[in-house]
């Protein structure tokens, strides 16, 4: 009977990215804001704009405290009401509770209007061009296997579309990438590309897994799990296509590191078969079988 082992999510460097220590020339995340916060969470995101908002307002408060009577209406040096005519001119209310006084009180109240409208036109494009940004939801098995189909050996991995959508003219790309000593005394990282059963689909609604034979022009030839992690190998996976319902290029990416490689398994079949229906069980996605198990029914 075969022994199922579902494999469980790890967390590669890769995916994290690598722990490098850069000198004086690494790029300062506010140099390069936009890009910043494109690339970071959602609540990362709204918690940065949030802290820039309130010092902004902050800002113009201890302005207006600091001219003395510039506010109408409002507590002398009181931070509170400042703080508030600053939001209702920042985002143009104008309730009229409070309003500014004398020539020097308009000015700086003109140009905190111009910045709200600046920042309300910068906030507005930052989150249209997140929130639209195309997105693959791909799920890939949790492990890489290589064991034999027809009496080779093949790498392989499996990929799941979790959304509805096809995603039409779909590719995949796979690379090893491993520490190599040169024939002077010196240790690279290289890349290898590794050559596909297929590497194309045209239409990609279900699940896909991908096969790499490893045979004698395969970079993986020879290798087992204890020289690939010496070399600390990884694989580092691209996916591409078009989805049918955004008509919008999507893409997707996975890292498996030499843990994540099994040797000598299979995957087991990701659908459950009850009667005359066959039910796709993405749970299954990450289960194999060792090789010297008996197949799976």
């Amino acid at each position: 009977m075969s022994r199922e082992i579902t494999a469980k999510p790890r967390t590669s460097q890769l995916e994290t990215g690598l722990r490098v220590t850069r000198g004086r020339d690494r790029l300062h995340p506010l140099r390069d804001l936009f890009f910043t916060l494109m690339t970071a969470s959602w609540p990362t995101t709204l918690a940065v704009m949030f802290a820039i908002y309130v010092a902004f307002n902050a800002l113009f408060a201890l302005i207006y405290i600091a001219l003395g009577g510039a506010i109408d209406n409002a507590r002398h040096g009181n931070f509170e009401d400042a703080f508030f005519f600053s939001v209702q001119t920042m985002a143009t209310i104008g309730y009229g509770s409070m309003t500014p006084k004398g020539t020097f009180a308009n000015v700086i109240v003109s140009i905190e209007a111009m910045g709200g409208v600046i920042s309300a036109a910068l906030t507005t494009g930052l989150v249209f061009a997140k929130f639209s940004r195309p997105t693959a939801r791909v799920l890939f098995s949790h492990i890489a296997l290589i064991g034999s189909i027809d009496g080779k050996p093949v790498l392989m991995f499996r990929m799941a579309n979790e959304r509805a959508s096809r995603i039409v003219e779909a590719s995949v790309h796979v690379v090893l990438l491993r520490e190599e000593a040169t024939s002077e005394g010196a240790t690279f990282r290289r890349m290898h590309d590794l050559k596909l059963q297929r590497a194309r689909s045209p239409v990609f609604s279900l699940t896909w897994t991908v096969f790499h034979s490893v045979d004698e022009a395969s970079p993986l030839f020879g290798e087992t799990a204890e020289s690939l992690a010496d070399k600390k190998g990884s694989l580092i996976v691209s996916f591409a296509g078009t989805d049918e319902t955004l008509t919008q290029v999507v893409h997707a990416r996975h890292a498996y590191d030499a843990e994540s490689v099994i040797f000598g398994a299979h995957f087991v079949d990701v659908f459950r078969v009850d009667g005359k229906e066959r039910t796709l069980d993405l749970t299954r996605l990450h289960t194999y079988a060792h090789d010297d198990d008996a197949a799976p029914g």
